[in-house]
């Protein structure tokens, strides 16, 4: 593929207008947590209708694709939550959609996907990676639209960064959870053009957090990946075409454990009433943690798709086991 850019404000803005009557203008709320350094809030992206941001970018790219484009139907490759934004779509705009998954993607994710009219393609997870590197997956025809490094798919994510800035100009710090860098770029992205001196932060786990290391060496690393309940983001390596972007987008990267994780996430449901998956709270975990230099923070809740077996481990004051369903 050509060199990928960002995404302009020219694009974000017209991206909120395909999404208008699509999405939901999510909202944005001070976080209820002690002993914190700054002043923290959540935005809940886990209140889009499939209970992810990803419908914003699955339904700006099929939306600009058009008709034609769409005749033969749509694929994805997704963990999850990027499957339902683009079946979500399919349905809305009655065409066929299957999503190629890997084989550790939570049940709870698999069955909306079917709910939605999907089909679902289960691979082991290197070569799911594979699909999401070479975009193209053998028998399925039709769109492919990929789960990060779409320029449409960008922009729909970017349209947060517009909400952000109209609930709160001053914001300094953005925590984003990062899986592949299509949040993360798109959100700072629009924050480069309307407000550059924020910070966005790409939040990960440790037990699958390539960003940090690569953004310490200057070049894309590869790490070791263990499968954990945080399925929503998490690697080997980074996408070659998205190392650019990350690069010089992004100011850094802050990498939380496991526990942390399910830390925020029990922390969300017990004071907030609010059910975000390991992603989700990948970036609350950040903010409890501390970033320096930051007065004004807003924490991406990403998702809240968690299986209920995950979700009562947490309440318990556990970590889940991957293989809870």
């Amino acid at each position: 593929m050509s060199e990928l850019q960002p995404p302009t404000i020219d694009e974000i803005r017209a991206a909120r207008e395909r999404l208008e009557g699509v999405i939901v203008r999510t909202p944005l709320i001070r976080l209820n947590a002690d002993g914190l350094d700054a002043e923290v809030w959540i935005k809940l992206e886990n209140l889009q209708p499939i209970g992810s941001f990803k419908l914003r970018g699955a339904a700006s790219a099929m939306r600009l694709a058009g008709a034609d484009a769409l005749r033969g139907g749509v694929y994805t490759a997704s963990a999850g939550n990027m499957a339902q934004g683009v079946a979500w779509s399919a349905r809305e705009l009655g065409v066929p959609c299957t999503v190629v998954v890997p084989d550790h993607a939570p049940a709870t994710k698999l069955a909306a996907v079917e709910r939605l009219g999907g089909t679902v393609v289960k691979v082991p997870f290197d070569r799911w990676w594979q699909v999401v590197e070479e975009r193209s997956y053998p028998g399925l025809d039709g769109l492919f639209v990929h789960p990060v490094s779409d320029p449409a798919v960008m922009a729909g994510n970017g349209t947060i960064a517009l909400e952000l800035l109209e609930d709160l100009p001053d914001v300094d710090t953005v925590l984003v959870p990062f899986g592949g860098g299509g949040l993360s770029s798109g959100i700072a992205a629009g924050l480069a053009a309307l407000r550059p001196e924020a910070r966005v932060f790409g939040c990960e786990v440790e037990t699958a957090a390539p960003l940090a290391p690569s953004l310490a060496a200057g070049s894309p690393q590869t790490v070791d990946y263990t499968p954990s309940f945080v399925d929503g983001i998490g690697s080997r390596s980074l996408l070659p075409e998205m190392w650019p972007l990350v690069s010089t987008l992004l100011a850094g990267s802050r990498v939380v454990s496991l526990e942390q994780a399910a830390d925020a996430v029990r922390l969300l449901a017990e004071r907030h009433r609010v059910i975000a998956e390991g992603a989700g709270g990948a970036s609350v975990a950040a903010a409890l943690a501390g970033v320096p230099g930051a007065r004004k923070v807003v924490c991406i809740v990403s998702g809240g798709n968690l299986d209920a077996a995950r979700l009562c481990a947490i309440l318990d004051g556990r970590v889940p086991d991957v293989r809870l369903r």
